[in-house]
């Protein structure tokens, strides 16, 4: 069972910072979503910007959510850098790696 959702920042990117119940940062970008169903009145900014936390899921005003499935497994992990600002990072998947039989050296 992945975590629910406790917590989130709205970016003016159509772009989710969601704090989970395991502690875990991630990243959700809701821009793949905004030319299907009722996802495309998300594309008012004002209308996206009203995201809150409901029972571990997101919501908007207007019946429109995500479950905290989809959140969880369509999101990346972020990396809070170095500088004093912090800013965050999305990391990407980690790829396997390669062997050197695999990548034809010795």
């Amino acid at each position: 069972m992945n975590p629910y959702v406790k917590s989130l920042r709205v970016h003016d990117d159509y772009r989710l910072l969601l704090t989970f119940e395991n502690g875990e940062k991630r990243i959700f970008d809701l821009k793949p979503y905004l030319d299907k169903g009722v996802f495309t009145r998300l594309k008012n900014t004002a209308l996206f910007k009203t995201a809150r936390v409901v029972a571990g899921s997101v919501e908007w005003i207007g019946e429109i959510d995500l479950s905290y499935d989809t959140l969880y497994l369509s999101s990346v992990p972020v990396k809070t850098g170095r500088s004093s600002r912090k800013k965050l990072l999305a990391v990407p998947a980690k790829r396997t790696r390669q062997t050197r039989a695999s990548i034809g050296t010795k």
